[in-house]
């Protein structure tokens, strides 16, 4: 309902302003709740809670350092492979504070920034909730990696896609290059309408472009980087249970 109102909503006449749902009130609650919920069932400790802060300003740095030109950005890759490995709340809370810490750096904070940090949280929490074996055997190796590469190309198209549903009911009278007709959203028509609408202006204005990019960039991390990276991050997962258990 946050990203999917502009396909929902119909607008009687005479009805001349409609406000978004306002996120920022109901967005910080959620993640507060999914880290009290994580610590209340030994999901979280201490040492769990610094790898948090530590992947997130990595993961903002990272975001900065790629800027998202062309589409390259690297803040998916650590985003997926940290939710595989620390679990789907730990992936969530991560998409939350990485853009968060990110568009403080860069001095990006508009009314875009819930709707990235909710996109963001979405990305970590499917990373967290992908299967962990497959025909009575664990994923692991390159199957693992093929899965969490695949994954990083369909989570990069939707985060396009989302995104620009997100700011597409604002785009009132902008031409958009490549595209000769009107693609602007109609809160008088029906959401088949706006659905087709709204599948043309992605299609011409981003998924062909930067969500490619994105797409791409992400495979190729996962796929190079990847192993490394997971090995690093379940050494140091393996490191705060056993301060857990034994303390």
């Amino acid at each position: 309902m946050t990203l999917c109102w502009p396909l929902l909503v119909r607008v009687d006449d005479g009805v001349s302003r409609i406000d978004p749902p306002f996120l920022f009130l109901l967005l910080l609650p959620v993640v507060i709740a999914v880290v009290v919920a994580e610590m209340s069932e030994g999901g979280m400790d201490a040492r769990v809670l610094a790898i948090l802060g530590v992947l997130s300003a990595a993961n903002a740095l990272m975001r900065v350092v790629s800027a998202g030109t062309a589409g390259v950005e690297l803040v998916f890759f650590l985003l997926i492979l940290a939710g595989r490995v620390f679990g789907a709340g730990f992936g969530f809370v991560l998409g939350v504070t990485s853009l968060f810490a990110s568009a403080l750096m860069t001095a990006g904070v508009g009314p875009w920034l819930p709707f990235q940090m909710l996109c963001a949280a979405w990305v970590g929490l499917g990373a967290g909730l992908l299967p962990r074996r497959a025909f009575g055997r664990a994923i692991s190796g390159r199957w693992e990696i093929a899965l969490l590469a695949a994954y990083g190309v369909v989570a990069a198209y939707l985060f396009g896609a989302l995104m620009n549903l997100s700011g597409w009911p604002f785009l009132l009278g902008v031409a958009v290059p490549g595209a000769s007709g009107d693609l602007t959203f109609d809160p008088t028509a029906g959401p088949l309408h706006n659905l087709r609408t709204f599948a043309a202006y992605t299609l011409i204005t981003s998924t062909g472009s930067f969500d490619t990019g994105r797409a791409i960039t992400t495979a190729v991390a996962v796929v190079v980087l990847g192993p490394a990276v997971l090995t690093t991050l379940r050494r140091a997962s393996r490191r705060a249970v056993v301060v857990q258990t034994t303390a």
